[in-house]
């Protein structure tokens, strides 16, 4: 597992899948299905695994915090790169930081966005006591508008304790993006991540210069997103473009129910592993849902497939 400090070449050199987290019935964690989806994105040259909402670290308690932490840095191959996360509420950032010095391998953290009770005076002030507690740059999620201004989130990189930004903020049209833009002329592009899957990566690279995406649907279709990265990071925004149509199908049903829900069920219903129950609040697809995710899952899981056999 990488454990050197982050730079943005790191950044760049997959695309940041953000899979979710197997469990068994009992909820406990399942490390042999978790290992299997690793294996399986790192076969596809997806070599960054972030563990966030799609994870549900939500709402993971701190004694199963610690244990995921371990299980994830003893599942990943030599060369991949695991960013766990922490939050969102204040409180639970503090009692992580504990935990995240025993596990000091990690370069970096995510923290989760929190939007209610928050202000972004308050939000940046939780933000700086967590990444100074915790003694490494962070990793910052802007999911919502007002949640930090473009101001506050400079400062934070400013003062050393930002190593990249996830941008997350949906918008009917991506090219038009006032907050996004704001935040670049506040911090350099290099270390802003498109952050909401293969719908508006090509026009965050194209129109906003950036050069990093994640992605939750990766999980199915590993080489798709990679073959998408690397025509985006040479500027063939047709081919990207082509690349992309392959995803919409279970974007779609992950726009149209739930993204979280659709991507845990489309994992097992895609037969690449067996993810299990969700972690409460959250719950598994109903049967007519699953209905719907199964075929388009297995479809784009066996084109991808397809491209391996080509190689």
């Amino acid at each position: 597992m990488k454990t050197s400090p982050v730079e943005v070449a790191d950044l760049q050199r997959s695309v940041i899948s953000v899979p979710p987290l197997a469990r068994r019935s009992d909820l406990s964690l399942d490390a042999a299905a978790n290992q299997a989806l690793i294996r399986y994105l790192e076969a596809g040259d997806v070599t960054t695994l972030m563990y966030g909402g799609n994870a549900n670290f939500y709402h993971i308690g701190l004694q199963q915090y610690a244990e995921a932490l371990g299980m994830l840095a003893e599942s990943a191959g030599a060369q991949s790169w695991v960013i766990p996360s922490a939050g969102p509420e204040f409180g639970r950032l503090q009692d992580q930081v504990a935990v995240l010095r025993e596990h000091s391998d990690f370069p970096t953290v995510m923290v989760l966005p929190l939007t209610f009770p928050a202000t972004p005076d308050g939000v940046a002030t939780g933000v700086r006591h967590f990444a100074e507690a915790y003694g490494k740059k962070i990793i910052l999620y802007v999911k919502n508008e007002g949640y930090l201004t473009p101001e506050l989130v400079g400062s934070l990189v400013d003062d050393g304790l930002v190593c990249a930004i996830k941008y997350a903020v949906v918008r009917e049209d991506p090219r038009e993006d006032a907050l996004l833009r704001a935040i670049l002329e506040r911090v350099d592009a290099s270390i802003v991540i498109s952050g909401i899957g293969e719908r508006p990566a090509i026009d965050h690279f194209r129109h906003f210069g950036l050069r990093a995406f994640t992605s939750g649907s990766v999980c199915v279709a590993p080489r798709s997103s990679t073959a998408l990265r690397k025509a985006l990071q040479r500027g063939d925004y047709e081919q990207a473009e082509s690349i992309r149509q392959r995803f919409l199908p279970i974007e779609d049903l992950r726009d149209g129910i739930s993204p979280i829900r659709i991507l845990h069920d489309a994992v097992t219903l895609g037969g690449i592993a067996d993810m299990g129950p969700m972690l409460p609040m959250l719950s598994n697809l109903s049967e007519a849902e699953r209905a719907k995710v199964q075929p388009v899952a297995r479809d784009l899981a066996s084109l991808d497939a397809s491209m391996a056999d080509a190689a």
